[in-house]
């Protein structure tokens, strides 16, 4: 267990408000960073049905899973050992049963089977048939929308959120130092990535780190334009551009970084980019305050660059915490025009300013916590491009 037990009832009293507020009586939640968040559950077993349970009526949520991850269950949950319980394997992986009707008839033993359950249209983990084999097994319940109740409640972080946060920054250092030391031409671009991924994962001396919800976008030359592409195994060239995206984790926290090497001495056009990225960075930065809007914090960066000509598409940032595999995302608020929703103290978001195109690409981006007057940067590392001669 990652925190202690105040702290995940102090969790489960706002998501109840959060329920009742959606009228939501029982909900079914498998968003793995949500059952996190609700529970203390953590392990790979995603790929599974498994949910955590909470009811608007009762102080404890339930888990459930497969038998055999109900050992780390026990080991992960908060909760006491009759709130963590196992499906029978009889109803994994056949076509004519499913792990919800198990799951069904423990909300109906609760008192459940004629109430409002939630449970998300818009979560991988929720397949379309978990969702139908859960309304199937509850005929006389009311089946409604359980999607993003946690994750706004995850917008605020607690202060022993804000710790691990912290703690994951650390290690960003670290690594954003092992990219800067490890980039240089004729080294291969796998082998950087992997000692990136050795100094996330070893840590500091102090704390060790996580596996990240997503792995490093190390791109570079022909590549470096592109977003979502990963390492490959050829090696760094002389005057070429390589840009890196990461996540440093500290118990499931993610603190996730954007940076920009050029090997070489930089075009005019590339060097002109940077200053405007940091132009428009420190623009944003500033925006990002309290009762300030999410759009708010876009519309000063797209002041910046359109000042130069340049424009961008793209949201510029959404709330990070929790993350497992895909996304470190938190599926909520986002800075990009339109987005209304308000900043307060405690917020973390991923602020990611990139630029590409087949000229010149530029990548650069904090993980940020909006304070009680502005925006704290939460890893200390130079934003500006490194130029390695």
């Amino acid at each position: 267990m990652a925190f202690g037990e105040d702290e995940y009832r102090g969790r489960l009293a706002k998501v109840r408000a959060a329920m009742a507020e959606a009228g939501i009586d029982v909900l079914v939640e498998c968003d793995p960073a949500n059952m996190n968040y609700l529970t203390g559950y953590d392990g790979w077993s995603y790929y599974i049905p498994q949910c955590a349970v909470v009811f608007e009526d009762r102080d404890l949520p339930l888990w459930i899973g497969r038998g055999m991850d109900l050992s780390g269950a026990h080991l992960t949950c908060f909760m006491p050992e009759d709130h963590v319980m196992a499906y029978p394997e009889d109803l994994f992986g056949w076509a004519d049963r499913h792990p919800m009707q198990f799951v069904a008839a423990e909300i109906a033993a609760r008192g459940g089977g004629k109430r409002r359950v939630g449970a998300a249209r818009d979560c991988q983990q929720m397949t379309p048939r978990m969702r139908d084999a859960l309304a199937a097994a509850l005929p006389d319940s009311r089946l409604i929308d359980g999607d993003l109740v946690v994750n706004r409640v995850r917008l605020v972080k607690s202060p022993a959120e804000i710790v691990k946060m912290r703690e994951a920054a650390r290690i960003a250092e670290r690594v954003a130092e092992a990219f800067r030391e490890g980039v240089r031409p004729g080294v291969r671009e796998c082998d950087v990535a992997a000692e990136l991924q050795r100094v996330a994962t070893s840590g500091t001396a102090e704390y060790g780190g996580d596996y990240p919800a997503s792995v490093p976008f190390l791109l570079a030359g022909p590549q470096a334009h592109t977003t979502h592409l990963t390492w490959t195994e050829r090696r760094f060239g002389a005057n070429e551009t390589v840009c890196l995206q990461f996540g440093a984790v500290r118990q499931r926290y993610h603190c996730v970084l954007a940076r920009t090497i050029h090997l070489g001495k930089p075009p005019a056009a590339l060097a002109e980019l940077d200053t405007i990225v940091m132009e428009g960075s420190e623009a944003a930065l500033q925006a990002a305050r309290p009762d300030a809007r999410c759009e708010d914090v876009e519309a000063a960066w797209r002041k910046v660059i359109s000042r130069h000509g340049l424009s961008k598409e793209q949201r510029i940032g959404y709330p990070i915490g929790i993350g497992y595999p895909p996304d470190w995302g938190e599926g909520t608020a986002s800075f990009r025009p339109g987005d209304k929703t308000i900043l307060a103290p405690n917020m973390t978001f991923h602020l990611f300013l990139g630029m590409w195109s087949a000229e010149r690409s530029h990548v650069a981006s904090e993980t940020i916590r909006i304070t009680e007057s502005g925006a704290e940067l939460l890893a200390n590392v130079p934003r500006a491009m490194f130029v390695k001669t």
